[in-house]
């Protein structure tokens, strides 16, 4: 069955263009080392939760909003040797292309898919 990695994070509304290009970009190196799809959501009804939510985890502020996003690989080992090419391309460089959000609040993990329905 396949891999996913998922991630929440927290991005400046203003910036959803902006991010809406990064994450096309992205896109593009992350099918390019493997993986099979890129999904990426921008939030329209995350409601703040009283123990948790997504907003809560990603310590969002008023004038962001919450983006979920997953990739699907075809394998835990293509994602592995995938997300190490991924992050050694320049094209992933901070320096020529930073994220349009605050990345140490970017929640991730990858996840064995158990039900594909």
């Amino acid at each position: 069955m396949n891999y996913v990695d998922g991630f929440v994070a927290a991005v400046p509304t203003a910036n959803r263009d902006k991010y809406q290009r990064y994450a096309t970009d992205a896109a593009k190196v992350f099918k390019e080392y493997g993986a099979l799809k890129v999904v990426e959501c921008w939030g329209d009804d995350v409601p703040e939760g009283k123990l948790t939510s997504f907003p809560m985890a990603v310590q969002r502020k008023p004038d962001e909003t919450v983006i979920f996003s997953w990739i699907t690989w075809p394998s835990k080992a293509v994602r592995d040797a995938g997300m190490k090419k991924v992050m050694d391309d320049p094209r992933f460089s901070p320096e020529t292309n930073p994220m349009p959000f605050d990345g140490k609040r970017l929640i991730y993990g990858g996840f064995e898919m158990i039900v594909d329905a």
